[in-house]
């Protein structure tokens, strides 16, 4: 999907040509509190004046004054280019993000195999599972092949086991994701589960699954905002 530079208020933006192919984990850039509707810090409420300076967090458009909206950090979700003035409440949601979109969004497209059950099913296919370049589909390859819209998925339930009352560690070890059919208000199930006699990726499958519980985290996220 081709991109394009533009340039807003806020800074350098790279962002797609077409809106349709924008990232589904991606938000909009805020509107900015009026300067004239603003003539406090909405952190610690220090009055503006010609030495105490105006600025916007980028993340969330409030005003505040350079103590407290002094961090510039990777805001990714927007498509900024380079690090952006954030204040220290969206810094450090900023940063948190950052290691998704560092790491675990790369695990995401290289992808884990899993054994896959469609629906109802009682039989199962060995599949590669993966985020695709674009971010806005689940592509499943095996002797069948799937292609979910990340936007259609509606819930993501992940399988762990490991626990034990007093506590201790757990291992995810596969998922169950609901999604709607494109066009109609079906909704399909498919069950995830790591296979027991690969052992050998068993710890990359884990690192899949949690990855996706992440970026399910972010989705819903942006829905909301």
């Amino acid at each position: 999907d081709a991109k394009k530079l533009v340039r807003s208020p806020s800074g350098l933006r790279m962002v797609p040509e077409h809106r349709a192919a924008r990232s589904p984990f991606g938000l909009d850039e805020p509107p900015w509190v009026p300067d004239k509707e603003c003539p406090r810090c909405m952190q610690c409420d220090t009055k503006f004046d010609f030495i105490t300076r105006k600025h916007h967090c980028r993340r969330c458009g409030k005003c505040f004054c350079d103590k407290c909206c002094s961090k510039k950090v990777p805001l990714p979700r927007m498509c900024f280019v380079d690090p952006v003035r954030q204040c220290a409440e969206c810094a450090l949601v900023s940063q948190k993000e950052t290691e998704f979109y560092d790491k675990q969004l790369k695990v995401l497209m290289n992808g884990a195999t899993f054994f896959v059950t469609v629906g109802t099913s009682d039989k199962s296919e060995l599949m590669v599972c993966r985020l695709s370049n674009n971010q806005r589909y689940l592509v499943l390859d095996g002797d069948s092949h799937y292609e979910i819209e990340i936007t259609q998925i509606s819930t993501v339930q992940i399988l762990t086991e490991g626990f034990t009352p007093g506590g201790g560690n757990t291992r995810a070890i596969g998922m169950i994701l609901h999604y709607k059919v494109p066009g109609s208000e079906e909704v399909m199930q498919m069950k995830f589960t790591a296979g027991e006699d690969f052992s050998c990726n068993k710890k990359l499958s884990a690192s899949w699954l949690a990855a996706m519980h992440k970026a399910t985290k972010l989705l819903y996220e942006s829905r909301d905002q």
